[in-house]
């Protein structure tokens, strides 16, 4: 694994799986702790920068999921939403023996945080483009379900190429769905660039693919496109009939939540270019049914009355708003969001 200087990997065998979790070498332990959870085709690696420009006092620990990274392939019951990951990052963060932890999750990996948060007290809540609590594709803006079979979300949403692409390690320049192209194309703004992106290329080509994990099976469906979501894999992990953390806003206590995402975001957004829905009414997808029968998801609207809701009942949340940054702020404009995610756990402390 490419470690950045000042990065140890350790492996932490935990009753459910060998997860492998990232640490500053030589970190304090007598402050605040913050526990990194990455998204989805990427792995603990994408937060060295931002784990190197916390304060001294803050201990940092990223954490793999399972099937990325270093930790164990294991296979992904989607049926249980995101709670396999939530549930081996908590196993890790007892093994550890950290109490009061402050996590940070990316993308799919804010879906896990906040699964975590449900079952679990937390310090404090960092979301960088999360997905929406209720899942990917296929709900409205209340996040009622189009369809009862979840139709074009899980994973038979994944492009094929791609996946393939994963599974033979693929580092081309040259290949348009390759995970360089993806990369540049979907996870950061147009034009930026970084002299550590092979790394970032790298950390993608950790992820486990097939059934049960990356990016899961499908089910054919009656319904537009054609094929529903199934029960495997990580995908399906976020389809909205298997993942609903909608309820963090009845939560009885309610940590303080920091809303980071980039309005330039190819993938979280309410034009998300990886909603099938909203593929169809562009008409990259042909036979879109209609606005009525298949709208695009609008994610961030989502995610916006979820965190209203949150405040109303007594919780507070702060949403930030990185100017040209695409879907990893955190690698765009690092020196922001290191200051923004440090005065976040001072003040929730």
């Amino acid at each position: 694994m490419p470690l950045f200087d000042g990065i140890t990997a350790t492996t932490v065998h935990t009753r459910r799986l060998a997860t492998n979790v990232l640490t500053r070498t030589g970190q304090r332990t007598d402050g605040p702790v913050v526990v990194f959870i990455h998204g989805n085709v990427s792995s603990s690696l994408f937060w060295q920068p931002l784990m190197l420009a916390l304060p001294e006092d803050t201990a940092a620990y990223a954490v793999d999921l399972r099937g990325f990274g270093g930790s164990e392939a294991a296979p992904v019951d989607a049926t249980r939403g995101v709670r396999d990951f939530s549930d081996d990052v908590h196993a890790a963060v007892r093994e550890l023996d950290l109490d009061r932890v402050h996590l940070v999750g990316w993308s799919m990996g804010g879906g896990v945080a906040l699964q975590y948060a449900l079952d679990h007290p937390v310090a404090s809540i960092t979301l960088q483009a999360p997905v929406s609590p209720y899942g990917f594709g296929g709900t409205r803006l209340d996040g009622t379900r189009l369809t009862g079979d979840d139709a074009g979300t899980g994973g038979g949403a994944a492009n094929p190429d791609f996946v393939a692409a994963i599974a033979a390690g693929d580092t081309s320049r040259d290949n348009p769905l390759g995970p360089w192209a993806v990369y540049k194309s979907s996870y950061v703004s147009a034009g930026f660039t970084s002299a550590d992106e092979d790394t970032w290329v790298e950390s993608m080509l950790t992820t486990a693919t097939g059934v049960g994990n990356y990016p899961g099976d499908s089910v054919p469906s009656a319904n537009w496109p054609g094929f529903g979501a199934g029960t495997r894999g990580v995908l399906n992990t976020l389809a909205p009939g298997h993942f609903d953390v909608s309820g963090i806003a009845a939560l009885a206590a309610k940590p303080p939540i920091l809303w980071i995402r980039g309005d330039a975001d190819a993938i979280v957004s309410d034009a998300s270019a990886f909603d099938v829905n909203f593929l169809g009414q562009a008409g990259v997808i042909p036979g879109w049914p209609g606005e009525a029968v298949a709208p695009a998801q609008r994610m961030l609207a989502q995610t916006r009355a979820v965190l209203d809701r949150y405040a109303a009942g007594g919780g507070s949340y702060a949403e930030e708003v990185f100017a040209g940054a695409g879907h990893a702020p955190s690698l765009e404009q690092p020196e922001r969001f290191a200051a923004l995610l440090a005065e976040h756990v001072r003040s929730a402390a």
